[in-house]
């Protein structure tokens, strides 16, 4: 079984004063690099108070598991660092000119003349020293250089693969986020923000093929993601796993929308949350049903329709259907429509219950430059409420909307 280090559940601290807007969850397992992420006084600082030990709790208190350090107390196991500007606050006595006045600098307080990138290996190298489990940085790239930022992430990588060390990094902007980062916490208006799908060091094989390989990956609410890679890295299996289609995800460690998996949900439970349309769906659907029963389907996520629409819902299914521009379609039987117009019906479908997760695997194949034009307008203003979160599966940059904001790039093993 995997270790917890640390341990945090419904956390509410004891003064008011520097309680968070919701009870705190938190969990850093071993082998887990995390970002803290959100904006100016979002509550990150807050929480790693509370994840410290710092703001002691109500009623649940934190859990810590710091082997195999055997350091006993908390602070011995946890160290914090922040960078406030390109020196730090280096000690009370520092003034504006001391750092051009060599003449004046005692052993004390010689540090101020290092660069912003040597003083950062200083204060690691300090903090090491104290040998701990957890090491927290405040503002890691503040005031650094690209060539500086670089050096830091690769002293880091070292870090991790040297020691039985757990980094924690605590961000105002996503492009400080390192590549070794195996999870984000998203902190807005003084409480975290559940990931809308998280992936841990998942393991995916058939046979002696291996497919994803401690793969980790996380997605908040209103992140629009392109999922690129060649044939056979995994794409379509990512998709079959968060689908909830795919029977190895139950001994995976996998979180969809806000549940475990293998928690005793259903699939039913997942998919009420998507939209869904891909090449594979594509090739299901062989019910001669009217268009408009085939978009109807999206609502009780079937591969055809076994009950009515209500009249509410037929009028739903006619909304979609005339925003994609096909509502004359709408009793045209499905399988005598070309390939382009089956399309469409399909990606009205996806879109059909406003799904909170909308994912979109190869959704413009097949179709001609007008309802490509088309569909990748209807997905941006799909996309402009801050709920709905797009993955989208292509292997051609044009065909991706504006709205795209991240890119997951896998490869084949």
């Amino acid at each position: 079984m995997q270790q917890t280090i640390i341990q945090i559940e419904q956390g509410e601290t004891r003064n008011p004063a520097w309680r968070m807007a919701h009870p705190v969850n938190f969990e850093l397992r071993d082998g887990e690099h995390l970002a803290i992420y959100g904006a100016n006084g979002a509550g990150k600082s807050m929480l790693v108070d509370i994840i410290t030990g710092r703001h002691p709790l109500l009623h649940n208190q934190a859990k810590y598991d710091f082997r195999p350090s055997q350091l006993p107390y908390i602070a011995d196991n946890i160290k914090l660092i922040t960078f406030r500007d390109s020196y730090g606050a280096i000690d009370s006595q520092y003034y504006l000119q001391q750092r051009w006045n060599q003449h004046e600098l005692t052993d004390e307080n010689a540090i101020v003349t290092l660069s912003s990138g040597e003083l950062r290996k200083h204060v690691l190298r300090q903090a090491l020293e104290q040998k701990p489990r957890v090491l927290i940085i405040d503002n890691p790239y503040i005031g650094l250089d690209v060539t500086a930022r670089q050096e830091l992430t690769d002293t880091l990588k070292q870090l991790i693969s040297n020691y039985p060390l757990q980094i924690i990094l605590v961000v105002s902007r996503k492009a400080d986020i390192p590549d070794f980062i195996t999870r984000t916490v998203v902190v807005e208006n003084m409480h975290i923000v559940e990931p809308l799908i998280q992936f841990n060091r998942v393991n995916i094989r058939y046979g002696a093929r291996t497919i994803l390989q401690n793969f980790s990956w996380t997605v908040q609410k209103g992140e629009h993601w392109a999922i690129k890679g060649p044939n056979g890295s995994g794409k379509s299996t990512l998709l079959s796993l968060i689908c909830a289609d795919n029977p190895q995800g139950y001994a995976a460690d996998i979180t969809l929308f806000g549940k475990k998996r293998g928690g005793g949900e259903s699939i039913w439970d997942i998919k009420k949350h998507i939209g869904y349309v891909s090449p594979e769906l594509h090739r299901a659907y062989k019910h001669n049903l009217p268009a408009i029963e085939i978009v109807a389907s999206g609502l009780k996520d079937t591969v055809g329709l076994y009950a009515k629409p209500s009249k509410e819902e037929k009028e739903s299914c006619l909304h979609w259907m005339e925003v994609f521009g096909i509502a004359a379609l709408a009793d045209k039987a499905f399988l005598q429509l070309s390939s382009g117009e089956q399309r469409m019906v399909l990606l009205a479908r996806a879109f059909v219950k406003s799904p909170q997760l909308l994912i979109l695997d190869e959704p413009l194949h097949g179709l001609d430059d007008a309802n490509s034009i088309k569909v990748k307008r209807v997905i941006n203003d799909y996309c402009k409420d801050p709920d709905k979160t797009l993955l989208m599966v292509t292997h051609y940059d044009n065909e991706l909307p504006d709205c795209i904001d991240n890119t997951l790039v896998l490869s084949k093993n």
